[in-house]
């Protein structure tokens, strides 16, 4: 017998308390034929839940809490859309021409993730929901957390019969500025249960290269070859095998690092990366048309409360950031497309996540 899935847990749960406009937060589920289900929500335009049937059960894959005011309190981007730039901007300055912006730092003395009150805080508005798919809209006025222009996102989500959940981002601005979306979904393909950790994953990464940090993430501006160091995913190995093995991931505790990938073409035609869980019952696949994915082993997720009322540890989970790299926009000579958006352009990204159970 089929326990209760989390995603009948989560409608009733995360709407118990408004979130700080008055209203409740609205939740839509997606689900197909192959016992695949997804849970989204409005605030932040967040991936909450991932469940499959594996062994006749559900699944839960991605990390999560059971409240919205825990969902609030959390400062690991849980699920959520990240905007107008995800990952670090150094010192939260930028330059387009002559004009020189300064952006909300929220992070050692850098912006992170768009700033203090990003695109993950703010109530996005559902402009279709379908069996199959939700779309979310977002308006972000000039100057919000020093960005420049009016920014105009979209975030759809679409769920295949084949288990594949597409996530595709659109925007356009009326004047240039740094746009990166991305989603902050962090995976235990083990089930996020209690104690679990993320390390006997066996992970395989298509880039012969990442991009070195300073202490605080930020990108020193050249990039190394993942042969001979702990950064070498090129084959499955575990993502435990070379953890904290050098002083690159001492820096930041872990990997929390961008890999800058090899693929023929920016479409969603190759996998750039694909996991394996630690029983081999469940494989996620990665592709995106972003140049880089940015890995991060969840090295501060200690103190979250989980579905199961128990404290998540560090590594409980990954996340798979596609996206620019981290300030890109103070590096024009990377060879990796340009991060800036002008008026008159469409971004659009996609990443397609897989699964296979």
């Amino acid at each position: 017998m089929l326990k209760i899935s989390r995603s009948e847990k989560l409608l009733q749960s995360m709407c118990e308390e408004v979130a700080s406009d008055g209203e409740v937060a609205q939740l839509f589920v997606l689900k197909n034929k192959q016992g695949m289900q997804v849970t989204l929500m409005d605030i932040g335009a967040t991936w909450l839940s991932c469940e499959l049937l594996v062994d006749d059960d559900f699944r839960e894959i991605l990390l999560g809490v059971n409240t919205f005011s825990e969902h609030c309190a959390q400062q690991a981007y849980l699920g959520a859309t990240i905007g107008r730039y995800a990952n670090r901007i150094h010192k939260g300055q930028f330059t387009i021409g002559t004009q020189q912006y300064q952006l909300d730092l929220n992070q050692q003395g850098n912006t992170l993730h768009g700033g203090t009150l990003g695109f993950d805080k703010l109530r996005w508005q559902v402009k279709s929901v379908s069996e199959q798919e939700v779309i979310f809209t977002l308006l972000s006025k000039d100057g919000d957390q020093g960005f420049p222009g009016t920014l105009n996102a979209q975030v759809r989500y679409h769920l295949s019969a084949d288990n594949s959940l597409t996530i595709e981002y659109q925007a356009r601005v009326d004047k240039a500025c740094p746009v990166n979306l991305t989603n902050h979904a962090y995976f235990n393909l083990d089930g996020s249960c209690p104690g679990q950790n993320c390390l006997t994953h066996k992970m395989k990464i298509n880039a012969d290269q990442y991009a070195p940090v300073d202490n605080s993430g930020i990108p020193l501006g050249v990039f190394s070859k993942v042969e001979n160091s702990s950064f070498d995913f090129r084959a499955y190995k575990n993502i435990g095998a070379d953890f904290m093995a050098d002083a690159e991931q001492k820096k930041v505790a872990g990997y929390d690092h961008s890999f800058i990938l090899n693929r023929s073409s920016s479409t969603l035609n190759e996998n750039v990366v694909e996991v394996v869980s630690s029983d081999e019952k469940v494989r996620l696949c990665v592709s995106t048309t972003q140049p880089s994915v940015h890995l991060y082993t969840g090295n501060y997720l200690s103190g979250i409360v989980n579905p199961a009322g128990v404290e998540y540890q560090n590594q409980a989970g990954f996340a798979l950031e596609a996206q620019f790299l981290a300030d890109a926009p103070n590096h024009p000579e990377w060879p990796l497309g340009d991060p800036i958006l002008y008026p008159g352009e469409l971004y659009q990204q996609k990443t397609l996540f897989s699964l296979h159970f």
